[in-house]
């Protein structure tokens, strides 16, 4: 039988690899240190300090403090804990601000809170995939429970103004929630710059494990648990210590990579999109050319489809959009939210470059597109 070689990997928003050093950091957890962290004994000692060494390093990534770091099973569920968490504990007002171009993980609560009868309103974003300060300060009153927007966004890197909008809603009195899943260890993500209150991590966008993420709460902030078990405790359950000790792992390898990760990355990428530039007449780089993560290339090809173009390119492996609408030929939403027509946005393909991808083998990708 004849093997083919995998094909280049450009799909590292969809989901990572786990890090060699983070699969050795959890191993111990996953044989010898099996103690519940919960127990009293030294087997839950070993545990329980292991998991503090954890939540120690990703509150070192994102700038809180240990004890402001809730361990929950991914992205999906620090987003349901922060925005229907919050919207238990809101002692007045049933308004939520949110955009268009939200993630799932964060619009499906809000449609959840809004069949409650909350009033949700989604701000829409200009050609360049950002949120609008002007409708932004329209929308945000004194009657706003929360305002949670991503702060990158997964189809096409780019940035939101996140600072500048929890700026208008603090000055309300507003909770701000930030879906961060795609910027750690991209760009620097420490929340009090940030000026949220809430703030969630996923695990493996970050070379740790699936199933594992982290939602910051800033101390003092009113939100109620959604899983009821033990009194006091805003997420009960025993603690999966292996993946926890792989995040932890994971972020610090961030925090010391950051820098040199996130310049190598932004090299590659502006390479890339000089080289399909002068190959392909017509190709359109969809969002902020400067605002955007650093390793994500969101583009249209003129005249095809994102699907026929990854089809007929086997030698790589990517996306046409957000991983969860995979095998859809439908127009993406956040594209057409940007003002795309659909012809446009059926030929987008997203090029999201990671630690798999050597300097090297951008003049073969750029050939192989």
């Amino acid at each position: 039988m004849t093997t083919h070689p995998d094909p280049i990997y450009l799909d590292h928003n969809a989901t990572t690899p786990v890090l060699p050093e983070v699969m050795e950091a959890m191993l111990p957890y996953l044989s010898t240190h099996f103690g519940n962290p919960s127990s009293s004994h030294v087997y839950g000692r070993r545990t329980r300090e292991a998991v503090e060494q954890a939540r120690a390093q990703v509150a070192d990534l994102i700038g809180a403090v240990p004890n402001e770091i809730v361990f929950t099973s991914g992205g999906i569920e620090a987003n349901n804990l922060a925005i229907r968490g919050v919207a238990q504990a809101a002692p007045a007002g049933r308004h939520i601000v949110t955009s268009v171009i939200e993630h799932p993980a964060t619009e499906g609560p809000c449609t959840f809170l809004e069949a409650e009868g909350w009033r949700v309103t989604r701000l829409g974003v200009d050609e360049l995939g950002r949120v609008s300060l002007v409708r932004a300060k329209e929308a945000l009153t004194p009657g706003v429970t929360l305002l949670t927007i991503m702060h990158a966004n997964n189809e096409t890197g780019v940035l939101q103004p996140v600072t500048e909008l929890a700026g208008l809603a603090r000055e309300l009195g507003i909770l701000v929630h930030t879906d961060a899943a795609q910027s750690a260890g991209k760009v620097p993500v420490r929340v009090h710059d940030l000026g949220v209150d809430l703030r969630s991590l996923v695990g493996h966008k970050l070379y740790a494990p699936k199933g594992i993420g982290a939602l910051y709460v800033r101390r003092g902030t009113l939100i109620h648990p959604l899983l009821l078990g033990s009194p006091g405790d805003l997420r009960p359950g025993t603690l999966n210590t292996p993946s926890i000790v792989g995040l932890g792992a994971a972020c610090a390898a961030a925090s010391r990579d950051l820098d040199a990760e996130s310049a190598r990355l932004l090299q590659m990428r502006h390479e890339l999109w000089e080289r399909l530039q002068a190959a392909i007449p017509g190709i359109r780089l969809n969002g902020h050319a400067t605002e955007r993560l650093p390793n994500t290339l969101n583009v249209s090809f003129p005249g095809v489809s994102g699907n026929a173009v990854l089809t007929s390119a086997p030698g790589i492996a990517a996306a046409t959009g957000a991983a969860c609408h995979a095998g859809s030929e439908r127009a993406s939403a956040v594209l057409l939210a940007m003002g795309l027509d659909p012809a446009e946005a059926l030929g987008a393909v997203r090029l999201s470059l990671g630690r798999l991808v050597a300097a090297a083998q951008i003049p073969e990708i750029a050939q192989i597109l």
